[in-house]
């Protein structure tokens, strides 16, 4: 058990476990990260209007994951995608692609928990069919977020997406 407050109920009007995803060393060679201010933003954004949930930030407790050997990297990515799948909400912010955040979108969206991109890039595939919600900036999530729009779609009931059939053949 990872999260301290047990995963919301169908029907319910808040959330009670969000996670904060985004892009940390996305397409870098080197071991660095991309800037990680956008953390701090989303953490009190989400606190301010959810303000009885739970919200992880994965890089809060692991500043220094690049130093982490395999054996401890390994842990932390598998408990990571583990919390995804038991969230009740993600918020994804992808200026660029990344590979993580887009396993962490897959193991949100396919346990049930709404996923909301903060990302510019629309026609990427993980962003377009695993959010249920696309904001392209975080001033435009902000100001949606004052309209009240992410609490009513995660309020309504959230159907399943259809998956892809049998046929992979294009055409």
């Amino acid at each position: 058990m990872f999260w301290k407050q047990s995963r919301n109920r169908t029907g319910e009007l808040t959330p009670a476990r969000v996670f904060v995803a985004g892009v940390m060393q996305g397409s870098h060679r080197e071991a660095v990260l991309h800037g990680q201010g956008y953390r701090r933003r989303l953490v009190e954004l989400i606190e301010f209007h959810f303000p009885a949930a739970e919200v992880y930030d994965p890089l809060a407790g692991h500043r220094q994951s690049l130093e982490y050997d395999d054996q401890r990297g390994r842990e932390v990515f598998f408990a990571h995608n583990s919390m995804c799948a038991e969230a009740d909400m993600l918020i994804a912010y992808l200026p660029t692609a990344s590979m993580g955040t887009a396993i962490e979108m897959w193991e949100a969206f396919r346990h049930g928990g709404m996923v909301v991109a903060i990302s510019a890039m629309e026609h990427n595939w993980a962003i377009k069919f695993l959010s249920h919600v696309r904001y392209t900036d975080i001033d435009e999530f902000a100001a949606a977020l004052a309209r009240g729009e992410p609490q009513a779609l995660y309020s309504a009931p959230r159907p399943r997406l259809p998956m892809v059939g049998n046929d992979l053949r294009g055409g």
